[in-house]
């Protein structure tokens, strides 16, 4: 029995990719912070003059968190925005302000009704980037970010939205009646959340968390070992049946593109080493 030299292993993983990574894409480094790389984040995406500038309209998501899709605890950036354009309106100092006895009215009531006003302005801000960074994915655990990134691919992958962009693949030659009534397929009944794209979808997220923990000071952890390698073999068997049955359709390429799987993936034996 021959062993396979150094040099032919090393052009074999040139030819066929990463098995455990494959080819890194924005929507999949999009996993860790749920913010793609190419995307900089505005740090001044909310401030004092754009709130005077258009005080009847609710502010845009604070900071970094504008430029996520999706934000933690289940806010989304519509309930966000009413929120803090709520809370401005109800902690706002009163623009009339009542003389206190004794007191002359004048410059020092306009002065003290100036820096209460300035007061306000600043607790606002660190309100609102203390909200910033609570509702943000990027300051969120990894089990937040997981059950959010399996939210997106369900979307981005189950046929109830990509039924309506992508076309099947072709149907194949069949020996029956071609003048026969073909049954209509059932109505789904809501998300697809089973189909082969989007399971692979979802273990490719996975495969990502416990191979940069894997990947770090935790060589020696079996247990995380033998489940990285669990979920390879189960994305493995997925892709092939998938090959088989979607080869060649749009779903396969779109799939194919969008996680940056390599034939590696699905080819071959897997090691984890």
């Amino acid at each position: 029995m021959t062993t396979e030299t150094p040099v032919l292993r090393e052009h074999r993983i040139e030819k066929l990719g990463d098995p455990i990574r494959g080819i890194t894409t924005p929507f999949v480094e999009s996993f860790d912070t749920e913010v793609p790389q190419e995307v900089q984040q505005d740090a001044t995406a909310i401030s004092i003059e754009a709130l005077k500038a258009n005080p009847d309209k609710p502010p845009p998501s604070p900071a970094y968190a504008s430029k996520e899709n999706h934000l933690d605890h289940g806010v989304n950036h519509e309930e966000l925005g009413k929120s803090l354009e709520f809370s401005r309106r109800l902690t706002e100092p009163l623009p009339d302000r009542a003389v206190p006895p004794g007191q002359i009215e004048g410059a020092n009531t306009e002065q003290q009704g100036a820096a209460d006003y300035q007061r306000w302005e600043a607790r606002h801000v660190t309100a609102t980037e203390a909200v910033q960074r609570v509702v943000s994915l990027a300051n969120g655990s990894s089990k937040h970010r997981t059950k959010k990134n399996i939210e997106r691919i369900i979307e981005t992958f189950g046929r109830h939205n990509t039924d309506l962009t992508l076309k099947p693949k072709a149907l194949a030659v069949s020996k029956r009646n071609i003048f026969a009534d073909v049954p209509e397929p059932t109505p789904r009944a809501g998300p697809d959340t089973g189909s082969s794209e989007v399971q692979i979808g979802i273990l490719t997220a996975k495969i990502r968390v416990l191979a940069d923990r894997y990947e770090g000071e935790n060589r020696n952890d079996k247990i995380n070992k033998r489940n990285l390698r669990l979920l390879l073999h189960r994305r493995q068997k997925l892709l092939s049946y998938m090959e088989k049955k979607e080869r060649g359709s749009q779903r396969w390429h779109n799939m194919i593109e969008t996680l940056g799987l390599t034939p590696a993936c699905w080819k071959g034996q897997i090691a984890v080493e």
